[in-house]
């Protein structure tokens, strides 16, 4: 189990008193893990990209699909490098190597080299998750753990959310000035992280023990195994709003309007709403906040399967956007409170990368089950998430 500071208020953990007295380093992250999201605009607009430079919509789809297996193993590489070199090192490094390879993109013409860049760009990316994670987890108390992580997460929403509307802005002047405005944000991250977070910290200093043994030390925890297994299967039900609804809802003979109202209708509620729905969920044991979140995730899914046009598409969104605000931030937080304290980014990386498996193999088999049975594909999505509970419920422990 991780350690973490005491509580200096052990019943005040609403929203502004867990942000305003936690340290100044955990606020200047968030921070800036919102100015890094918001310059992320290579892969959203990396097709669009690759089209314009004469290459083949396959090929971009290629590229796109390598940039998300870099981003998977970026994740693992961060996890390992926040145990080994700290969370601090890792970050920066992280950072300017990703401002770096985003420039070189620019300047390649061949085809393998592209492959070869965007490849390394996704997974340098990506190594500061675990070890922002970490660092978080470190300096605040277990008893705000779930609230902090709420947090963590409406920085990388907002950034998320607005990131494609300034890309566009860009775009519309230079694709090359998407390339430079995030190498100017990887670069903004970096200094943050140089400036505000200090030497020497429990969150930034390695031991002996974490230098050895690499994911062996989460492959030996056998529950912490299921929980990912769990994660996995969480998350390869909940990225089908990505891939089979849009198909769905065209299949039912609305316009691709409406799919954006279903995003709109998501994004909104998990910004506004997530925070407030964290403050009550963080005094639930993490048992019940899984059973919930994965019966509503479900739910949410086989309601799609149901007759009665586009109210059944609204209450369908509804119900799995509720259960991304209860769980989302008890599962991403639950690493940090399960972790040895010297392994603490390793567990972090691994379960982001249980979470990235699971977002990549999700669309191709929502999206074969979708054409080979139509409808009833719905129905098998709920209940692959419902029967996700099993490994969750052994890894959690009665005591949680």
């Amino acid at each position: 189990m991780t350690t973490h500071p005491p509580a200096t208020h052990a019943g005040k953990v609403g929203v502004l008193a867990t942000f305003t007295e936690s340290p100044f380093a955990v606020k200047a992250l968030l921070f800036g893990v919102l100015v890094n999201k918001l310059g992320s605009f290579v892969q959203v607009f990396l097709i669009l990209f690759m089209t314009t430079r004469g290459f083949t919509g396959v090929q971009a789809g290629i590229a796109l699909g390598v940039y998300g297996a870099g981003s998977v193993l970026g994740v693992l590489i961060g996890g390992t490098l926040a145990d080994r070199i700290g969370a601090r090192m890792t970050i920066v490094l992280g950072m300017l190597g990703t401002a770096v390879l985003l420039v070189a993109v620019l300047h390649i013409r061949w085809y393998a080299g592209i492959l070869a860049a965007v490849a390394l760009v996704g997974m340098i990316s990506q190594v500061y998750r675990p070890a922002a994670s970490s660092y978080i987890a470190a300096l605040i108390s277990g008893d705000r753990q779930v609230m902090i992580t709420a947090m963590y997460r409406l920085a990388l929403n907002l950034g998320t959310t607005a990131a494609p509307l300034l890309g566009t802005a860009l775009a519309t002047v230079s694709y090359e000035l998407l390339f430079y405005g995030e190498a100017a944000a990887a670069l903004c991250y970096a200094v943050i992280v140089l400036v505000a977070l200090p030497r020497g910290t429990v969150a930034s200093v390695a031991t002996p023990a974490s230098r050895t043994g690499g994911y062996l030390v989460v492959l030996r925890d056998r529950r912490f195994v299921a929980f990912m297994f769990a994660v996995m299967l969480n998350s390869a039900v909940y990225i089908q709003y990505m891939s089979t609804l849009p198909l769905a809802i065209r299949e039912a003979g609305f316009s691709t309007f409406w799919y954006g109202v279903m995003l709109a209708i998501n994004g909104a509620i998990v910004i506004c709403f997530e925070l407030l729905m964290t403050k009550l969920v963080q005094t639930w044991r993490m048992r019940r906040v899984v059973t919930v979140g994965f019966f509503l995730l479900g739910a949410g899914m086989a309601v799609y399967a149901l007759p009665g046009g586009l109210a059944v598409f609204v209450i369908g969104t509804l119900l799995w956007t509720l259960a991304e605000i209860i769980q989302g931030p008890s599962m991403f937080a639950y690493p940090a409170l399960a972790a040895p304290p010297e392994s603490s980014g390793r567990y972090q990386g691994a379960t982001h990368a249980m979470f990235g498996i699971g977002t990549a193999v999700g669309p191709a088999i929502g999206v074969v089950l979708w054409s080979t049975l139509g409808k009833p594909a719905w129905i098998i999505m709920g209940a692959i998430s419902v029967l996700a509970l099993v490994p969750a419920w052994y890894a959690i422990g009665k005591d949680r």
